[in-house]
């Protein structure tokens, strides 16, 4: 019975780390919505339940808490990669964003320390 609980248990927790947020929006133009304000602001305004969502932007805004409590390990790698370039792009321009975001997604900087080392990574 032990063995049979033990087996289920691996199974189960194997499915879970490979789970992955969709890919849906992976080919979203990033460039474009960085290089324009009014789409950012949205994008923003949305993440932040101050406007409303596109699809993909309530996409993220489901996932957001999740990916940078855990270092975005359920992220594919295009989400990873576009996640460190959305940050930096927030953090060295648009800084007041990222202080709503992170206030709003991390208030008391719980998980700071592990979402600084995931985007000072390059995997």
């Amino acid at each position: 019975m032990m063995l049979k609980y033990f087996v289920v248990l691996c199974v189960a927790s194997w499915a879970l780390a490979d789970e992955k947020y969709t890919d849906k929006y992976d080919k979203i133009d990033l460039d474009e919505i960085l290089g324009n304000k009014r789409l950012l602001q949205a994008y923003v305004n949305c993440i932040l339940d101050k406007g409303k969502c596109t699809p993909e932007g309530k996409e993220l805004k489901d996932t957001i808490r999740d990916a940078m409590t855990t270092s975005c390990e359920k992220c594919t790698e295009q989400q990873r990669k576009g996640a460190r370039k959305v940050v930096k792009h927030l953090k060295e321009k648009e800084p007041e964003y990222w202080n709503q975001i992170k206030a709003k997604y991390d208030p008391g900087d719980k998980f700071q320390e592990s979402y600084e080392a995931f985007l000072a990574r390059d995997d």
